[in-house]
């Protein structure tokens, strides 16, 4: 069972994030608690598993990315890790995750960049092939958004 505490805790962390230098002091002075316990409360519900999963939604239009493609890579598997690290690193790369490929998809290793133009994301494509050695690879561009939203635990009752 949660405590009612975490439960408005997670209620304030599922929606946007408050655009300030210090969000969760915000997010305690919402609450009437400190900022020590907020981001305490966020650190045990990690440890305990409740929450899964905390990361940032990338708005990519409204960054000024016009084009965003997802880069599927057939990454020997001892070197995923490796190889990964190197692509997290790129500035352009949102996400990279790590997954085993199906059927005929021999791709394991999965890269978002974000750049200006389909052409950008085709250079940095070939840098992070330079960089890494990974020749075979397919670039997926992103044609139409069709959800970008967090799930919602303890909403509001007014909703």
């Amino acid at each position: 069972m949660l405590t009612e505490i975490e439960k408005q805790v997670i209620a304030s962390v599922q929606g946007d994030l408050p655009l300030t230098p210090n969000p969760y002091s915000e997010i305690a002075s919402n609450l009437g608690i400190s900022e020590d316990l907020v981001i305490q409360t966020l650190r045990d519900l990690c440890q305990k598993g409740v929450i899964r999963r905390f990361g940032a939604t990338l708005r990519h239009q409204r960054s000024g990315f016009n084009a965003n493609a997802m880069i599927a890579w057939h990454v020997d598997a001892e070197r995923v890790t490796e190889v990964g690290e190197k692509f997290a690193e790129f500035v352009e790369v949102s996400h990279c995750y790590h997954r085993n490929p199906a059927g005929d998809w021999p791709y394991n290793l999965y890269t978002m960049v974000h750049a200006h133009d389909e052409d950008s994301c085709r250079s940095i494509a070939q840098r992070m092939s330079d960089i890494s050695g990974i020749a075979v690879y397919e670039i997926l561009f992103s044609r139409k958004e069709l959800k970008k939203t967090s799930m919602e635990y303890f909403a509001d009752d007014e909703d």
